[in-house]
C-alpha cells in the first residue's frame, strides 16, 4: 500500500469561505486569490470551490493561462503587474487585468501595440512600502495611464499593513481617500483581514475586496481571533498515520540531536510525515497533532520522513493509527474534532500561509465535494 500521508483539499470548505467573504463585504466584488499554486492547495483543485468568485487573482502568467484553459472568462488580474514588456502581449491575448506600481510599467504599456485596450489598477504605496507610488506622484500617473489609448480603464488599489493589527488602517484609508478623493475609478483595498474586520465601512470595502488566506480557512489575525471566531471553514487537511511506537525507559532519547529525553517511562507514536513532505523541521517539542482525535505533543526533532509523538494521553493508540497535523479530524463521541493549522503555525513560529505553501508535491492530494 502506498505510505499513508495524504492532503485532502475541501471543496465545499471553499465555498463556504467565499461566502463569508460576500457576507462580510456584500455589496463588493471580490477577487479571489489564488497566487502559488492557490495557497498550496492547488489551482485546479481550488477553482471548483471558487468558481462562484467575480474574479481571480494571482502573479503568474503561466497560472493565468491554467485559469483560461479551465475555460474561466471572467476577469483575472495580475497582482504584481507585469515584469516585462512582453508580458504585455500575454494580457493582450488572455484578457488580463494587471496592476501598475511604477513608471517603467506604464512606459511598457505607452509602447505596446495592441486592439485591445487593457484594464488596470494603479496602486499607491500608503506605507507598506513594497510597491506602488507614493502620493505625491499618484495623481499624474493616473493622469498619464488615463491618456494612453492602451488603456481602456484605471482603477486603484493599496494594500494593507496593518489590518490584522492594533495599529489598524485608519492612518492608510485615509491617505488613500484623500489622494483619489475626485478621481474616477473603482476601488479595492480589503485584504482577508481588512475584508474580515473593516470591510463593514463603505469607504473600506470599496468597489472589489481581495480576500486570500481566509478563503482557505485560516485566520489571518491568530491568535485574537482564530478561524472559527471568523467562522471559516480549513479547506486542507494533512493526516497520516503511525507507523511504529517505541517504549521509553526515563532516561531515553528521541531522534536526531537527542533533543528530548523522556523523564520517566512513555509510549511513543513514530508519525509517516516530515519536512520533506512540508512540514516545518524546526517544529518544537509540545507542537500539537491529534492521534485518533486527541491533541498530543510532538517530542524530538522532526526528521525528512518521520515524526514523533507523545502517546501518554491515548493508550490505545497503536501502529495505523489515524494521525491529523492539521484539519479536520476523525469523529470522537459523535464530534469532529479539529486543529487549526494556525495553531500549528504559531508553534513553530510561522503562519499557516506558509505552512499551506509548503505542502510537498510527494504528497498524495485527494480532493473531498460533498455538493458533488
Amino acid at each position: 500500500m502506498p505510505r499513508p500521508l495524504e492532503a485532502l483539499i475541501h471543496v465545499d470548505a471553499l465555498r463556504h469561505n467565499l461566502q463569508r467573504a460576500r457576507e462580510c463585504a456584500p455589496d463588493a466584488r471580490i477577487w479571489s486569490v489564488v497566487k502559488a499554486n492557490a495557497y498550496g492547495h492547488g489551482l485546479q483543485r481550488a477553482f471548483e470551490g471558487l468558481r462562484a468568485t467575480d474574479g481571480f487573482a494571482l502573479l503568474d502568467i503561466a497560472e493565468a493561462r491554467r485559469l483560461r484553459e479551465m475555460d474561466w472568462r471572467g476577469p483575472i488580474l495580475l497582482l504584481e503587474g507585469v515584469f516585462d514588456a512582453r508580458d504585455l502581449e500575454w494580457c493582450s491575448r488572455l484578457g488580463l487585468w494587471h496592476v501598475v506600481h511604477c513608471d517603467e510599467q506604464i512606459d511598457w504599456i505607452a509602447q505596446h501595440k495592441t486592439e485591445w485596450p487593457h484594464r488596470v489598477f494603479l496602486k499607491m504605496n500608503t506605507g507598506m512600502n513594497r510597491l506602488g507610488f507614493q502620493p505625491a506622484a499618484f495623481r499624474s500617473a493616473w493622469a498619464r495611464l488615463s491618456a494612453l489609448p492602451q488603456v481602456e480603464e484605471v482603477s486603484m488599489v493599496t494594500h494593507f499593513s496593518d489590518a490584522d493589527s492594533p495599529k489598524g488602517i485608519a492612518h492608510q484609508v485615509e491617505v488613500f481617500q484623500t489622494t483619489t478623493a475626485d478621481l474616477s475609478g473603482e476601488r479595492s483595498l480589503c485584504n482577508s483581514a481588512a475584508t474580515l474586520r473593516h470591510a463593514h465601512d463603505p469607504a473600506v470595502r470599496g468597489d472589489w475586496i481581495r480576500p486570500g488566506v481566509m478563503l482557505y480557512g485560516a485566520s489571518p489575525d491568530y491568535p485574537e481571533h482564530d478561524a472559527m471566531h471568523w467562522r471559516l471553514q480549513p479547506a486542507m487537511t494533512l493526516r497520516s498515520r503511525l507507523i511504529a511506537v517505541q517504549h521509553l525507559n526515563a532516561g531515553d532519547t528521541i531522534g536526531y540531536g537527542s533533543r528530548f529525553t523522556a523523564s520517566k517511562a512513555m509510549r511513543i507514536g513514530v508519525v509517516a510525515c516530515g519536512y520533506a513532505d512540508g512540514y516545518p523541521r524546526h517544529a518544537p517539542d509540545g507542537t500539537p497533532v491529534l492521534v485518533n482525535g486527541v491533541k498530543v505533543p510532538i517530542v524530538g526533532r522532526v526528521s525528512m520522513d518521520m515524526l514523533e509523538v507523545d502517546l501518554t494521553e491515548v493508550p490505545q493508540a497503536e501502529i495505523g493509527s489515524e494521525v491529523t497535523l492539521w484539519g479536520h479530524g476523525p469523529q470522537v463521541n459523535g464530534q469532529t474534532t479539529q486543529l487549526s493549522i494556525d495553531e500549528v503555525a504559531q508553534h513553530c513560529g510561522t503562519i499557516g500561509y506558509e505552512l499551506m505553501c509548503a505542502l510537498s508535491p510527494r504528497v498524495a492530494v485527494q480532493v473531498i465535494d460533498n455538493a458533488a
